[in-house]
């Protein structure tokens, strides 16, 4: 039986006195990361035993509006191309990028 290995992927949140996001740090040693700032971040995890989808969002209080917007769209494409790898739903995923262009106009984020 081959040797599982273990990877890690660390948070670090770093709040002000009323709880709110200052600083958001990650590290992730397999993939060269250490302590990297970010702005931004969501994460969901499927638990399977309730069938329910988990998730933490959190900014930094200094992450700008027009920033968080990009930050949407940029993420609202990836789980398009996520979708497409787990599901090979080619017309439900044409369907998701139809939407993430219709974002990306209604917010100017197009040149």
């Amino acid at each position: 039986m081959a040797k599982l290995h273990t990877s890690k992927i660390t948070l670090e949140v770093t709040l002000d006195e009323n709880r709110v996001p200052e600083e958001l740090n990650w590290t992730a040693e397999d993939g060269g990361i250490d302590r990297e700032e970010a702005k931004a971040m969501l994460l969901s995890v499927w638990d399977s035993r309730n069938k329910e989808s988990l998730k933490i969002d959190l900014w930094t209080k200094d992450m700008p509006v027009d920033e968080m917007k990009i930050f949407f769209h940029q993420t609202l494409v990836a789980m398009s191309d996520t979708y497409m790898k787990a599901t090979q739903d080619e017309k439900m995923t044409a369907t998701m990028k139809d939407f993430c262009e219709y974002f990306a106009e209604k917010l100017q984020l197009k040149d």
